[in-house]
């Protein structure tokens, strides 16, 4: 059976998506959803590069929610603050279409449950189904590390050490305003600034999930972000990063539980990736404290194409969202949340004695330590 397919938002995910979608002989693009005039009015092939499709890109919300469709590809930018884009996916699953986003809204039971709800609400009255993928959040935490997780007999400490070059994202908007690169580093309140609010939304969800399925009480989520500034002029996709200015972002959180921490999560992006702190590193570590002690490390390949202008790391956050079309449409209405096989159960296991090894340090740090 071909399924009907709407893509909402053609950014650089979203137009990875989108191709996908026209290339499939099992999916058919039934609407495309933009953002700016610039795409409007325009056929999905010119904006894919690909064959006319005869579907019109429109800026229009009440034409995508009128049109019958199984299930929508929402793939618009971060954005601060994190709800921003709440209202539309409520409207489009209380108009009859499955969503799956990219905007985060993986696990909104992370925040209580009077957002879940507001979601559950929306599914129930579209008989729909909502799910937030892509690599990370999605896919490492959520299921590569919690599968890692099942082979330990004990297990003290799990931490996820993410660092990716973003110097080839292309968007200003995204690189500067949403990610803080170029920022004055004075002007970044790490406590309790606009962007730790949001990476700290985002990311409270693959805590909350892995911690979840694992049985783990967590008492609080401890921040501790950094940001390195660069020393001299970087010239990057989105434009020029001034010397003096932010370069790199580091948001980590700890995950405590009974007075230790036990999760960590560490998502750092940098602009210069010769930068010494972190140059040579693998794109995810995880590396677990415990009986047996595990390292494992994951690394992106770019695609050998010359012609290509997607990314490994386009295709990596798309990849998650095709492969799951089949089985988001075929769920039953709610928030679809992805199995999990055997994890590590903190809840059915006595205390584990004391591992006879040093917690790892995943990002060592130079001298006077982090901002």
């Amino acid at each position: 059976m071909t399924l009907k397919v709407i893509q909402w938002a053609t950014g650089a995910v979203g137009k990875t998506c989108l191709r996908a979608v026209i290339d499939s002989p099992d999916l058919e693009l039934a609407g495309l959803f933009v953002y700016g005039d610039r795409k409007a009015g325009r056929d999905a092939g010119d904006i894919a590069r690909r064959d006319p499709t005869g579907v019109i890109a429109t800026r229009d919300r009440a034409e995508i929610l009128a049109l019958p469709a199984d299930v929508v590809l929402h793939a618009p930018r971060l954005q601060v603050p994190y709800e921003t884009h709440d209202a539309d996916i409520c409207a489009l699953l209380r108009s009859g279409k499955n969503v799956i986003t990219t905007a985060g809204h993986h696990f909104p039971r992370a925040h209580g449950p009077e957002r879940e709800e507001m979601f559950l609400a929306a599914c129930r009255e579209g008989g729909t189904t909502l799910y937030g993928t892509g690599i990370s959040p999605g896919v490492i935490g959520e299921r590569i590390v919690l599968a890692l997780s099942g082979v330990c007999l004990d297990l003290e400490h799990l931490v996820i050490d993410e660092v990716l070059d973003a110097s080839r994202v292309p968007d200003p908007g995204f690189a500067f305003d949403v990610m803080g690169m170029g920022s004055d580093p004075a002007a970044i309140d790490l406590a309790a600034g606009e962007l730790p609010r949001l990476y700290g939304k985002l990311y409270a969800e693959t805590l909350a999930f892995m911690a979840e399925r694992m049985g783990l009480a967590i008492d609080r989520i401890e921040p501790d972000h950094h940001v390195e500034v660069t020393d001299h002029e970087l010239r990057v996709a989105a434009g020029t990063i001034r010397a003096g200015t932010v370069a790199a972002t580091e948001w980590r959180w700890h995950a405590v539980s009974a007075g230790r921490r036990v999760l960590t999560l560490a998502i750092i992006w940098t602009m210069d990736p010769a930068m010494p702190r972190y140059a040579g590193r693998d794109h995810w570590t995880v590396r677990v404290t415990g009986r047996p002690g595990l390292t494992m490390t994951l690394n992106l390949v770019e695609p050998n194409d010359p012609g290509s202008r997607t990314t490994a790391g386009q295709f990596v956050t798309a990849g998650p969202v095709i492969r799951a079309i089949p089985e988001i449409v075929a769920a039953p209405p709610g928030i679809f949340e992805p199995p999990v096989f055997a994890p590590y159960p903190f809840s059915r296991v006595s205390p584990a004695p004391p591992v006879p090894t040093a917690v790892p340090d995943v990002s060592p740090l130079p001298a006077g330590g982090p901002a």
